[in-house]
């Protein structure tokens, strides 16, 4: 399952950089995720490096995007060339 960024988002810019998939960009006024780019940081990290750092808990499980671990593990190695 891909991760989402609510209505909540106060434009901190603390999340945007810590995604190692660059799936997190600016919307026209929140910031949004990617989901075909995100993959809660299977691959790179044991937790969703986006949800660490926000300061006010605006990116919970997208329910729109249903993924498992291994389904987020193929996603990674297709993002990051190693399929």
């Amino acid at each position: 399952m891909s991760l989402i960024i609510t209505d909540d988002c106060i434009n901190c810019d603390v999340c945007e950089p810590e995604c190692p998939n660059a799936a997190i960009s600016q919307g026209e006024e929140i910031y949004e995720i990617d989901p075909n780019l995100c993959t809660e940081c299977v691959g790179h990290y044991d937790e969703p490096q986006c949800q660490q750092v926000c300061p006010v808990d605006c990116i919970p499980l997208d329910e729109n995007n249903v993924e498992n671990k291994d389904q987020l593990m193929q996603k990674y190695l297709i993002i990051t060339g190693k399929a």
